[in-house]
Order: structure tokens, then C-alpha cells, then sequence
């Protein structure tokens, strides 16, 4: 029973990926056509669809969690480096985000009922005795905030094939 068990657990190791610091690698599991295995340097996540959609399973949050988890996290890191430089009183942030695809009325395919635009909701609450002038500046901040420029800007995407290497 004790040799079941541990095959299992090194079967599930071999799956995993590995990644370099800077690297993010995602590979598939054998626990669903949407379930991914991720490794961010030496961090290990999941990521799936929900139940709803036919095929997920619900074990990881799905690909646009991971977009605005990445915005959150560094919304919030943002505005608490920034507040600390200032000796600011800022004891919390809190960042809530929302995401869905809008009818672009504004882009040149305005007439194309199909084109979308990517919306993003984020809520910011912060706590601590900040004053009016401070919670101003500080949402300034969070739209300066490097993944929130990143989106803003655009990002470039370069795709190459890369053979699997034959165990």
C-alpha cells in the first residue's frame, strides 16, 4: 500500500515543471484538459478552468485570475513601497479586481459587433490615517504601479518553437 502511494507521488513530481528564477514554465497534468502545472521560479501553482466550462475541474484559478492577481499584487506592493518612503500611515491595502471583455464602441472596428475590449474593475481600499490628499496621491500611484504600465502600454509577445526533449 505504502509503494502505491509513493508511486503516485513520484509519478505526480515528474510532472511538474521546473523553472530558473525569471522563468515561468507551464506544463500539462494529467488531471484534466484545462489543469496546468506553473513554475514561477521556485514556486509551484496551479491553474484550471471552472466547472462551469465543460472540462474544468475547478483545482486552480484560471489564466485571467493570474492577470489580475499579478496587477493586484503589484497595485498593492506599489502604493505600500510608496507610502513607506513617505512615512505615511498607511497600515493596509486591499485591491479587488474584476475582469470582462466590452464591446469596443472606440476602436476602429467599432462597427464589427464581435470586437472586444479587455475592461478591467480595480477597487482599492486602503487603511490607516491617511488624509484626503494622501488617498488622492495614492491612487495617482496605483495606475504607475509597473504591471499596470505594462498593461496600459501593450506588450509584445515573441513565440518560437522549442522541441520536447525525449526522456
Amino acid at each position: 500500500m505504502i509503494s502505491a502511494w509513493a508511486s503516485r507521488l513520484i509519478e505526480a513530481q515528474a510532472v511538474l515543471p521546473k523553472a530558473a528564477e525569471g522563468e515561468v514554465v507551464v506544463s500539462s497534468s494529467p488531471d484534466g484538459i484545462f489543469a496546468h502545472n506553473i513554475a514561477a521560479g521556485a514556486h509551484l501553482l496551479r491553474a484550471d478552468e471552472p466547472v462551469d466550462i465543460p472540462g474544468g475541474h475547478d483545482s486552480g484559478p484560471a489564466p485571467y485570475d493570474f492577470l489580475l492577481s499579478g496587477l493586484g499584487a503589484c497595485t498593492a506592493m506599489t502604493l505600500r513601497i510608496y507610502a513607506a518612503r513617505k512615512n505615511w500611515p498607511l497600515d493596509d491595502v486591499s485591491v479587488t479586481l474584476r475582469h470582462e471583455k466590452r464591446h469596443n464602441q472606440d476602436s476602429d472596428n467599432s462597427d464589427n459587433p464581435s470586437a472586444k475590449l479587455d475592461y478591467i474593475e480595480r477597487d482599492i481600499s486602503l487603511s490607516g490615517a491617511l488624509d484626503e490628499a494622501q488617498i488622492a496621491r495614492l491612487l495617482e500611484i496605483a495606475d504607475k504601479c509597473p504591471v499596470h504600465k505594462s498593461l496600459e502600454a501593450g506588450v509584445v509577445v515573441h513565440t518560437a518553437y522549442k522541441p520536447a526533449i525525449a526522456d
